[in-house]
């Protein structure tokens, strides 16, 4: 146990350091801060892409799924993730990063006005604090197993951490501690698989395993839950405000094209022998006269089963894999509350001067009030997801729901506001975000489990909704923005004319709505 606890504290120390040797490219500079300059080289952005996707809730809660409903449970996780990257590769990295954008919802901001702004901001900014819960629930449990400490200690400890360093360096340091964990965690899977087949060989229960394909067509095997999992990742994490800074930070649009596919391949070749060991992890830790339970059975799978030495490098991983998405998590919340909702802004069209200071169009090195408001918020938001870390201290729940929520109320109209630009105006936007998280929320609250995990949150006891109906409300909720939108836009086109983008993102027309100005 010792070297584990020695890995752990070793991968803790090289985070916090290259996070706050890194902070010195900030400079003052909120731009440096939240988008790393707009100079991240191919390398530095596939790594980043990749960690994104390989959070702590996709690692723990993968195996946690598949240990306990099957292989396409838990490997929705990483295959919905990998198919998000490569989508966003296909369709959204080129325009997006052209855009000269900060934030996510500055995009909203140029296309439907400060309105849609502040609402598309507002769901992000909740479904934030969800993915962040997760990668502190997986902390927690990390510290408690392997530390001594209780759970709720480990939640605050890794939070801690992970804030000091990010309101150091901002996605500088994000960046650059992906690339540990990136290497890390491939290093650590592959070891890992590779450790398994030749000690224990690969067991497969009756019925779990990939070749099983009622998991993904029977609904009484979970089909609408895991399709919904793949789904909600697959378009879902489109929309994530740190998902998206990570493409705006690429030095060119073909950088970011490329980063995406490289960050798909790796996903799935980091993810799913996650997924296959952990349809052996039942019987391995059953012959050692284990229970493994149905929460952290990776982390019970690494104490009983494996050396020391090789526990610590997968631990590593997780533990890097969770100060990699929280710190993402956090910077990205915390500027979208300072800049977009807030109102704080700078130019972002002017670009960061060669010295790593700010040129003209700038507010001065020392006064850039959305630099320092940006790191105040990046406070309310950790407390916010350390509470419901320790509301609902499951991982894949919590990954899920996040981008099922921005699936419901914000996929549609970015879409359609980039591929149905002559068409989509503000009142469809609004109303379709309005229309797609209010009915998501509704069936949050009226079922009483969440991706098969009992819903402690917030429930309202009712006869009508069981939880076969799992799983059908992210198809529903995202069919009722789509819809709301396509009808809208028809109904109010006459009114209320589309804002026209030029190539690079530019608002060139306002017509019938407000007139906000960059």
């Amino acid at each position: 146990m010792s070297v584990i606890i020695y890995g752990l504290a070793a991968v803790i120390i090289a985070m916090l350091a290259i996070g706050f040797y890194v902070s010195r490219k900030i400079k003052g500079d909120s731009v440096n801060y939240i988008v790393a300059g707009r100079g991240l080289i191919l390398p530095l952005a596939a790594a980043t892409l990749m960690a994104q996707s390989l959070d702590s809730n996709a690692t723990l809660g993968n195996t946690d799924l598949v240990s306990s409903a099957g292989f396409w449970a838990g490997a929705a996780l990483p295959v919905g993730l990998a198919l998000c990257l490569f989508l966003t590769g296909l369709f959204f990295a080129k325009p997006m990063n052209r855009m000269n954008l900060t934030t996510l919802p500055d995009f909203f901001r140029r296309k439907y006005g400060r309105t849609v702004e502040i609402v598309a901001s507002l769901i992000m900014s909740v479904a934030y604090a969800f993915l962040l819960a997760g990668n502190l629930v997986a902390g927690g449990y990390l510290f408690q197993i392997f530390v001594g400490t209780s759970f709720e200690l480990g939640v605050f400890i890794i939070a801690a951490l992970v804030l000091s360093y990010t309101l150091a360096g901002g996605l500088f340091a994000v960046a650059y501690t992906d690339v540990l964990q990136a290497g890390v965690a491939f290093v650590g899977s592959i070891a890992l698989i590779v450790y398994i087949t030749t000690q224990y060989g690969i067991t497969v229960p009756a019925g779990m395993g990939p070749s099983n394909l009622g998991q993904l067509t029977d609904p009484s095997q979970g089909a609408y839950i895991n399709l919904a999992t793949i789904i909600a990742l697959g378009l879902g994490d489109i929309v994530a405000i740190d998902f998206m800074e990570r493409v705006f930070a690429a030095d060119s649009p073909e950088t970011a094209r490329k980063a995406c596919f490289i960050g798909a391949a790796g996903t799935l070749i980091i993810g799913v022998p996650f997924s296959v060991v952990a349809l052996s992890a039942g019987p391995i830790l059953a012959s050692l006269g284990v229970e493994a339970g149905n929460q952290a059975v990776l982390y019970s799978l690494l104490q009983n089963a494996v050396p020391p030495w090789l526990a610590s490098i997968v631990i590593a991983g997780i533990v890097a894999a969770s100060f990699s998405t929280s710190d993402g998590a956090i910077l990205g919340t915390s500027s979208v509350i300072a800049r977009n909702i807030g109102g704080i802004r700078v130019d972002e069209s002017a670009p960061a001067a060669a010295d790593g200071g700010t040129d003209e169009g700038f507010l001065g090195t020392e006064s850039d009030k959305l630099l320092t408001v940006t790191r105040l918020m990046a406070i309310p938001i950790t407390l916010l997801g350390i509470f419901f870390a320790l509301r609902v201290s499951a991982t894949g729940m919590l990954l899920v729901l996040a981008f099922d929520i921005m699936l419901a109320g914000a996929f549609v109209p970015l879409v359609m506001g980039i591929y149905w630009s002559e068409m989509a105006n503000t009142p469809a936007a609004l109303i379709s975000m309005l229309a797609g998280s209010g009915t998501r929320l509704f069936f949050f609250v009226l079922l009483p489990t969440t991706y098969a995990y009992e819903n402690t949150l917030f429930y309202i006891p009712n006869d009508v909704f069981t939880a076969a109906f799992d799983g059908l409300p992210t198809f529903i909720a995202a069919g009722v923005s789509l819809v709301s939108f396509v009808v809208v836009a028809y109904a109010t086109k006459d009114s209320y004319t589309a804002r026209s983008l030029n190539r690079e993102g530019r608002r060139t027309i306002v017509a019938g709505g407000d007139n906000d100005e960059e």
